[in-house]
């Protein structure tokens, strides 16, 4: 038998199939970057965070800010416990934009170190968690939303004002001296603590009248002025991750030792607590749309079922598929049963055997040998053979099998 020549065959996609089938994945996540640095381009320049005095976009207070310096006020922003405490004093407004971010440690300190200083502080938003510690007797109820309402109180400002756009967290107070302003289902949204000798604070349920686009709405320009207007220095605190302060829970100040000693348990807080809650919401929705999906791509149950093609799919297509798909499967036994078979089949009738004895050995070899070489032993193994090792040794048994049907055609 002459030996066959190997041809070099190969089922592996091509780069030029590779990049057919990528590049669309590649446009599209071209375009989410680029939308991405678009977008991140234009959102910056003024913005500088919600209610942020420097920021120019819908959640930023630039428009109060502006305001105030026009009545001569001016407006220093800070973002450290430290700067904060010590810009306070009798001649300055401390707001504080988020009292809830406040560490126990930093609330402590911030307390120990604003109390008798005949400023005004204020507090936005101020909740259950923080409210306990910087208003001492005052306690945080639920929240109502934001909507317009009347002061119904006798604070000077809040008269002036009118009807202003207040909600959010309401308020009630332990026999403090106090003005109750903006009730919402009988508590108030915004509470002013009197205390002439040491100062003042005020307790504002939602900051959303000193937002820039709900600054012109109702009276909430002039309820903004009363409040953060009335001495000559509004010192804008907003809370940052990066304040030394925030992890600084065994320290202090040597003003409320046994305040920041009793509250240092309460800062071992582990990763799943410093997670918000949204994210945690937003994990648990995508967990419950892989299982979904994970049901609605599963096998089905039951036998396979042959159905009719839609449309026509060429030979070597199909031929090409089926190559693939049991070249993943590490399949060469099934592969060369079928390179087997699929000759047998072909040459029986070039050597004169019917096709129901096209795979018996001892009708098919003789027949073959007459024709070919009478003296071939290897057409046993060609034809009826065992699975090749490897798929070098498949793709050499094709060639060789096509060997062999090309010389029985021409013998």
């Amino acid at each position: 038998m002459t030996t066959p020549t190997t041809r070099s065959t190969s089922t592996s996609p091509t780069p030029r199939q590779v990049w057919s089938h990528a590049r669309g994945l590649l446009l599209a996540l071209l375009v989410l970057v680029v939308a991405g640095i678009a977008l991140a381009a234009t959102r910056s320049g003024d913005q500088h965070g919600r209610l942020d005095p420097r920021s120019a976009d819908r959640y930023g207070s630039r428009a109060v800010a502006e305001l105030l310096k026009g009545r001569g006020v001016s407006v220093r922003v800070v973002t450290t416990l430290q700067a904060a405490t010590s810009a306070a004093g009798p001649d300055a407004t401390l707001l504080v934009a988020a009292p809830n971010a406040l560490t126990p440690h930093q609330q402590s300190v911030f307390r120990a170190m604003t109390t008798d200083t005949g400023g005004r502080t204020v507090l936005l938003a101020a909740g259950p968690t923080s409210v306990g510690t910087l208003a001492p007797g005052v306690h945080a109820k639920s929240s109502a939303p934001v909507s317009t309402r009347a002061p119904q109180c006798s604070l000077p400002g809040a008269r002036q004002a009118g009807d202003a756009e207040t909600g959010g967290f309401r308020y009630t107070s332990d026999g403090l001296d106090t003005f109750a302003c903006y009730p919402s289902d009988g508590l108030p949204s915004l509470l002013m603590l009197g205390q002439p000798a040491s100062g003042d604070t005020v307790l504002l349920g939602s900051p959303d009248l000193l937002y820039n686009d709900r600054l012109d709405k109702q009276g909430n320009a002039s309820l903004a002025l009363q409040l953060l207007g009335s001495r000559p220095h509004l010192i804008w605190y907003l809370p940052s991750l990066s304040d030394p302060s925030a992890v600084d829970s065994a320290g202090g100040n040597g003003n409320d030792n046994s305040s920041v000693d009793g509250d240092s348990a309460e800062d071992e807080r582990s990763f799943i607590d410093l997670i918000p809650s949204g994210w945690l919401w937003g994990t648990l929705q995508l967990a419950l749309a892989a299982v979904l999906a994970a049901i609605w791509r599963a096998r089905r149950l039951g036998p396979v079922v042959a159905e009719r093609l839609p449309v026509a799919i060429r030979a070597s297509e199909s031929t090409e598929g089926r190559a693939r798909l049991q070249r993943k499967a590490n399949a060469r036994d099934r592969a060369a049963d079928a390179l087997r078979n699929a000759t047998r089949t072909r040459i029986a009738p070039l050597v004169g055997v019917s096709p129901l004895d096209a795979h018996s050995p001892a009708t098919l070899l003789p027949a073959v040998s007459a024709r070919h070489n009478p003296g071939d032993t290897g057409l046993h193994q060609l034809l009826f053979g065992s699975a090749p090792s490897d798929d070098t040794a498949l793709v050499l048994l094709a060639d060789q099998l096509d060997t062999l049907e090309r010389e029985v055609r021409t013998s």
